[in-house]
């Protein structure tokens, strides 16, 4: 069952530093939601916080609620390891494991979760592969490396990896950043097919990309030098490109600033 995510209050932390402040915003099921604003602004601090990759910064802390259907992830007894496996991420560079398979590189989750049966990994693999529109193109080397496809290869090998194991949302952090056009309208594509399974939120600077593949948009920005991050307005992605609520969303889509 695909999930709703709800922040609440959020403010994120680097050691003394405050790097998001005051963040409160949903996100619906089976839905793309974009994350735009400019450089430092806290867009992707605040989407490592919602599966707990912030936390791994050391000092890094949070505060206010991150919620996954209603439980707290940030919750007491809650597993930081298992809530990755619910949510998974995405990198703004491909990051398969060079040397190896193309196979492997798919099911590596399951592996660490103690999936031996080589039948069942091997359904895995095809089913995620073709879940990231890649089957055609490697089905024939899926004992090859996995660092020798090109990169938008590796971005989609990527996300079979991160939907191998079955989470309920994706995170995505400038997927296409590193991408060619051609690659980065497969991987649009691809984000369109997977929200009808998947709950998904993508950080992206490039507001065409933003526009074609989002339901709903968020703005951030800075308050000011030395201040935090913060969500100025949430919206669906028509209204905030055609008409924001806010001067400063539409000076930043119009390009006066960023």
């Amino acid at each position: 069952m695909t999930k709703q995510i709800d922040l609440t209050d959020l403010d994120i932390y680097y050691g003394g530093f405050q790097a998001v402040a005051d963040v409160t915003l949903s996100v619906p099921p089976r839905s793309v939601t974009a994350f735009i604003g400019p450089s430092g602004c806290g867009k992707s601090t605040v989407l490592r916080t919602i599966n707990r990759m912030h936390e791994v910064t050391p000092g890094a802390r949070v505060e206010g609620s991150v919620r996954l259907d209603g439980e707290n992830i940030y919750g007491r007894d809650v597993d930081p390891v298992a809530v990755r496996r619910t949510i998974g991420m995405v990198f703004q560079r491909p990051n398969p494991f060079p040397t190896m398979s193309i196979r492997d590189n798919v099911v590596a989750g399951l592996k660490l979760q103690g999936m031996r049966n080589k039948s069942e990994l091997n359904e895995v693999a095809e089913k995620s592969l073709r879940g990231a529109n890649l089957w055609q193109e490697v089905k024939d080397r899926l004992d090859k490396p996995g660092g020798g496809l090109s990169g938008g290869q590796q971005q989609r090998l990527c996300i079979a990896r991160a939907i191998a194991v079955s989470p309920d949302v994706l995170l995505m952090d400038e997927p296409c950043s590193a991408l060619d056009p051609i690659s980065t309208l497969a991987i649009e594509e691809l984000i369109t097919e997977l929200k009808e399974q998947f709950t998904i939120i993508i950080v992206t600077h490039n507001m065409q990309q933003a526009a074609r593949v989002s339901d709903r948009t968020a703005f951030f920005n800075l308050a000011g030098v030395g201040q935090p991050g913060q969500l100025v307005e949430i919206d669906d992605t028509e209204q905030i490109f055609s008409n924001p609520s806010q001067k400063s969303t539409e000076d930043y889509i119009s390009g006066r600033f960023g």
